[in-house]
């Protein structure tokens, strides 16, 4: 246990963050989670709905310092790429 002021200080902080920072990321997973939902189901329109939703989740992530800047654009073109696959799949 910390015993200087500032210390305990940061320890209440740091719960405070990680539980605020564990919602943020669950919620990126959600996003991300529906494309591939909305793929799987073979959903076209309701995949590229959910990916314009993912996208800015998945940038407002990086912007928050939950995740490095390379692997949201790495889940974004994936993402957009499967979406795009199965476009051209359909039609």
């Amino acid at each position: 246990m910390a015993n200087h002021v500032s210390a305990k200080k940061r320890s209440r902080q740091n719960v405070k963050r990680a539980k605020i920072n564990g919602a943020n990321r669950s919620q990126i997973r959600t996003f991300v989670k529906k494309v591939e939902l909305a793929l799987a189901a073979g959903n076209v329109q309701e995949a590229q709905d959910a990916l314009k939703a993912a996208q800015p989740a998945l940038q407002k992530g990086v912007s928050k310092g939950l995740m490095h800047k390379r692997t949201a654009s790495r889940k974004m073109s994936r993402l957009a790429a499967r979406v795009k696959s199965s476009q051209t799949a359909t039609a």
